[in-house]
């Protein structure tokens, strides 16, 4: 399996390569172990550019589109970033390389989760990633204001919550729209506001709490 699993990836990343203008993603992305991140069931389908489950009717995300998120964020590597929805830990894994001087907050609602995330990205050595369960405010406030923020599930609105964390001249990529489909946007934060930028159609599953979809009733 391992050769075919280094077969894929090298056919993702070349494909990924001729869509994204930033080789640093590119690289950090080919350096994190996607197959680590998914269930052993479906360990063989890890370079496939699509979403895979990971249980508690969660997702990894689609790799081109963690691609186009990241590239977007602009980093320069000692920037403090928050990630809404941990997930898999994915997402986290491939900010950690691109922030050696930086450090990146995630935040998972799910505690099993935000547990196994944990524990994978101590084991792969990401020590600049600190992972917390959610509170009942969207994102992480107690850290005051980020100079990058990834939200990594839909969200209705641009989330006020959201926006107030973010620093001055910081961005955030955040998919907006319905339960059914949304669109990808790159928030900045500049001296006369925000300044938003369409990046494309996406599908992610959703924010749950105030200020985004609301749970689902038991």
């Amino acid at each position: 399996m391992e050769r075919e699993l280094e077969k894929a990836k090298r056919g993702l990343f070349r494909n990924i390569s001729r869509k994204i203008d930033s080789q640093a993603v590119v690289d950090a992305m080919k350096r994190v172990p996607r197959e680590e991140f998914v269930p052993p069931p479906t360990r063989h389908m890890a370079y496939l550019d699509i979403p895979l489950a990971i249980g508690e009717g969660q997702t990894i995300s689609q790799p081109y589109i963690v691609a186009m998120i990241t590239a977007a964020l602009g980093l320069r590597g000692n920037e403090k970033v928050l990630e809404v929805g941990t997930g898999s830990g994915y997402q986290a894994a491939i900010l950690s390389l691109l922030l050696p001087h930086g450090r990146i907050i995630t935040v998972e609602r799910i505690p099993s989760l935000a547990d196994r995330a944990r524990s994978l990205l101590r084991e792969l050595g990401c020590a600049n990633v600190e992972v917390k369960i959610a509170g009942t405010t969207l994102g992480w406030p107690e850290d005051g204001r980020y100079d990058a923020i990834v939200v990594s599930a839909a969200a209705p609105s641009l989330a006020g919550e959201l926006v107030d964390q973010l620093a001055p001249g910081g961005r955030m990529v955040v998919p907006v729209g319905s339960l059914e489909r949304q669109e990808l946007v790159e928030c900045h934060r500049t001296g006369e506001g925000l300044s938003l930028r369409m990046l494309g159609p996406c599908r992610f599953v959703p924010l749950l709490g105030p200020g985004a979809f609301p749970r689902p009733q038991n």
